[in-house]
This record gives C-alpha cells, structure tokens and sequence, in this order.
C-alpha cells in the first residue's frame, strides 16, 4: 500500500474532473497525498536541497553533537535498562517566518533569498491547494483562506505561515528513539518537501504505518485539524511520525498555512445543508494552539472537546 501520487498539472486539462475526484478521495481517506508537477520551478527545489544540506552542515551539525537528545541517548545506553526514550524527538530544527528573518541562519551564502523564493511558491500553491478543497467540498472559491484570514485588510494576509526546516541526523541506536514522535499537524494545510533518498516518514492509514516514499521533487500535502473542523471530519488530519536512521542524514522542509491565531473556526454551514449535525465546536485558533501545545502527541479527539467553544 502506498499513499496516493497526484499530477497536479493535469488540473488545467481534460482531466480535471478526475483529478479533482483524485485529491478529494486522498484528503478523505489518507489525509496524505504526494503532488507531481506542482509548478514549483526544478532549478530551485535543487537549491533548496543543496543550501538546506549546506546550512546542516556548516551552522548545525556540531551543534547537534551536545544536544539534549544526543544526551539522553548516550545515557541510556550507557544504563542498559532496555528502555526507550518516549518524549525526545532526534530532530534538528530552525524555523523560518516572514517577520523573524533577522534570526534565519546567516551564514550559508544564498540561503536566506533562496528559502524566501521558496517559500512564496510553496504558500501560492497552498491557495491553490485550498481552492481545490473549497470546490471538493462545496464551498465558494476562496472560503478556506477566508476563514483562515480573519481580520485580512487590502489583500494582507493575517494566517500564520511559516517553514520549519528538519534534519534527522544518523543515529547510532534508532531502536531506542524517535525521530519525531507520531502527532497530528495542529492547523490547516501542509506542503513537504521532503528528503529523495532517506526515508522515514510515516502515515498511520487503517492502523498501519505506512512509508512516504520518497519521491525526488515531489510535494507531500496533508491536512491539519483545523481542516478536518472545517470539512465537519469529511477530511481527517493524518497521524504520522518519522523513523530514526542508523545511516543518512534525512532532510524535511515542511510549511504550514495556518488559521489566524485570531480565527475563528468551524464547521462549514455546507455540512448543515447536507443534513449532517456539526461534529466539532467553533472555537478561536489561539484557543485551540493553546491546548494543542499541552497535547500535541496525546489523542487528537480530546483536544477539540477541551478547547473554549464559541
């Protein structure tokens, strides 16, 4: 089994209806989906691997030898008590956001306009992943970014969207630690462009895991929990987790497109029109962060109960 390959290209042809059908039955039984020819120019994608790896090496990579992790592992191996290390994630991670690039990694040459490029590719074609879902789901063009921009002025957007850039440096006991523990994306839409050689990522589907495989210069797209709310649970966000790796160094660029921490989210009002009873309760996104940051890791259904509803 593996998760669904959609041509992205092929939405402005003859197939769109069937594209369209594609990306709706991946949203509703996946919530994880690969886009091939998604637009996003090659030449770039092939800097971003490189300056990416560049940044690891030269600014992080030394950095990561006394981390936290690192700590722990060497101290359970060294007590030999057969346990695993539950709440540690054997991750390396910066975070890139429009109003911190003063705090981007600054000394990787080209990193910082390359990864701004980047970035405005990868939330253009988050639009256009959000109006796909808008028209899957019934819903005028523009409603999912609408209610993730609450309180948008003269076209600037108020969402919250931002890049974190993961690497998964070799471990040398992967038995005894995750790579990132398994957890729901708490918001709307994520766009990954992940490693093509390391693989790692992993969607739970039927319970099971199954492999993200890697594919070179594909886009993985899944879906959050503020989709799901909107879609009244027509679209599932997907748990997922990344595997330690004794050899390789795995790369992982993921943007989110968020609400607003202003937003308020819900249901659509289309779920009333077809009849069925509102699953989940409106609540404000800052509200639902607040919560998530104690329970990312814990049941999901929890989470949407114990919010403030509206």
């Amino acid at each position: 089994m593996a998760i669904p390959v959609i041509d992205f290209s092929k939405l402005n042809g003859e197939e769109r209806e069937k594209t369209l059908s594609e990306i709706a039955r991946a949203c509703e039984e996946w919530g994880f989906f690969q886009l091939v020819n998604h637009g996003i120019p090659l030449e770039l994608l092939n800097k971003v691997k490189k300056l990416s790896s560049d940044c690891y090496k030269t600014e992080r990579e030394e950095a990561f030898k006394t981390s936290n992790p690192v700590k722990l592992l060497n101290e359970l191996v060294q007590k030999n008590s057969g346990e695993k290390l539950e709440n540690v994630d054997w991750e390396d991670v910066f975070t890139l956001l429009d109003h911190n690039q003063n705090e981007w990694p600054s000394n990787t040459c080209g990193l910082k306009e390359t990864m701004g490029e980047y970035r405005e590719e990868v939330r253009k074609l988050a639009s256009k992943m959000m109006e796909v879902m808008d028209e899957n789901l019934g819903l005028p063009k523009g409603y999912i970014k609408k209610a993730f921009n609450e309180g948008m002025e003269d076209g600037e957007e108020t969402a919250f969207f931002g890049t974190k850039v993961s690497h998964y440096p070799p471990c040398p006991h992967p038995e005894l630690v995750n790579g990132l523990r398994a957890h729901t994306d708490a918001g709307g839409v994520v766009l990954l462009f992940q490693d093509d050689e390391y693989d790692g990522l992993q969607v739970l589907k039927d319970g099971e895991w199954i492999d993200v495989q890697p594919l070179p210069n594909a886009i993985v797209i899944n879906t959050g929990d503020q989709i799901e709310v909107l879609s009244n649970g027509r679209y599932k966000s997907a748990w997922h987790r990344v595997l330690a790796r004794e050899e390789g160094n795995r790369r992982s660029i993921a943007s989110f497109y968020n609400p607003s921490y202003k937003a308020a989210i819900g249901p659509a009002a289309v779920a009333e029109k077809e009849g069925s009873e509102k699953k989940y309760p409106k609540f404000v996104f800052g509200d639902y962060m607040d919560v998530y940051a104690n329970q990312k890791f814990m049941p999901k259904e929890p989470r949407f109960l114990a919010v403030k509803s509206l």
